[in-house]
């Protein structure tokens, strides 16, 4: 199957780079092994080899510029960060992140808003897809929790059988568009997949405990949707570390933001100062204090992973002296 540049995704913001080595050859990265890269142009796919980088520099759905030997010249520059921090690249110029839960034990809120902190940050709109509707009592207590994250917050629940169902999901990335696909494993991401794609991956059952599956998916690639658009399907993820997304986290905690701006303190910390905003809405029931905590969670996290190492080292260094004069203090009170 061959493609245009366009229909790949190709825009004016990679064609001004590639106007800088016109003699280079124009790849979009499907596929990221140890040894190498695969690239498709308007000629289809092709292994490309990288002589200066290692290929863990590179991501699904990035373009690079080869030479007539397809050895990797250029790595363009992406036009969002990605799907996620550098130090866990897992996608690049991602228009939209479909977010997968389920209608079960997996659906959880917490993880919910990790991964709309992820797709704020990287510039990516966010659909929240809800696996397995059809099999549970009431999928629109699943969705009005969802929705319930933020305002216009687009929440799709579905059967990944139902040909319908997928189309509804498919309408949110358009030909030439790319979307990224994450959720953890078990909520039928590979069935979800096989539906948009036409592919015929194997897909593995959960346990009935807590609705966990073993991971299908073991490599990130780039397929095309049966709509005309890409979509890069990832592992599954239980996990999702969040680091220099603290505009990201904000997004999605705006309403804690809003109501921040208006305590009676510029630095308000919302515990039991006087005239704090957000305790004040916690009181009143428009604000729960779950939420609050997940903010500061989230928040915390995103300071301590981006932290530098500088950062680090004197955070230790301070820590460090603070236990040795408590240990100091401790032996001069036994020697009194």
């Amino acid at each position: 199957m061959s493609f245009t540049l366009s229909d790949l995704g190709w825009s004016s913001h990679f064609a001004a780079q590639h106007a800088a080595n016109p003699k280079c050859v124009p790849f979009r990265i499907t596929a990221v092994h140890r040894d190498r890269l695969i690239g498709a142009n308007i000629n289809g796919e092709t292994p490309l080899l990288t002589l200066n980088h290692p290929t863990g520099d590179f991501a699904v759905g990035d373009w690079v510029l080869a030479d007539d030997q397809n050895r990797v010249q250029h790595l363009l520059e992406r036009r969002a960060a990605g799907t996620g921090a550098e130090a866990q690249l897992i996608a690049a110029n991602v228009d939209v992140l479909f977010i997968v839960s389920s209608c079960n034990a997996d659906f959880n809120l917490a993880r919910l808003e990790r991964y709309l902190a992820l797709a704020h940050q990287a510039g990516c709109y966010p659909v929240i897809v809800l696996t397995k509707a059809d099999t549970c009592a009431d999928p629109d207590k699943y969705s009005k929790a969802a929705e319930s994250l933020a305002p216009f917050l687009t929440v799709l629940p579905i059967n990944a059988l139902d040909a319908l169902d997928v189309q509804q999901v498919l309408s949110w990335c358009s030909t030439g568009q790319t979307a990224a696909l994450v959720g953890s494993s078990g909520v039928g991401k590979t069935t979800l997949v096989n539906a948009m794609t036409g592919l015929d991956e194997a897909t593995s059952g959960i346990r009935e405990d807590d609705a966990r599956g073993r991971h299908t998916t073991t490599a990130r690639a780039l397929h095309p949707m049966q709509n005309g658009g890409w979509l890069v399907d990832t592992p599954g993820m239980r996990a999702l570390r969040l680091l220099d997304a603290q505009d990201g986290v904000d997004e999605v905690f705006s309403d804690i933001l809003e109501l921040a701006q208006t305590c009676r303190f510029s630095d308000c910390q919302h515990q039991a100062e006087p005239g704090c905003a957000v305790q004040d809405a916690i009181s009143t029931g428009s604000l729960d204090t779950e939420r609050l905590e997940r903010w500061r969670k989230l928040r915390r996290e995103d300071e301590r992973n981006s932290e530098t190492v500088a950062q680090s080292r004197a955070r230790d260094k301070a820590f460090g002296k603070m236990v040795r004069s408590v240990m100091q203090d401790k032996k001069s009170r036994k020697k009194l």
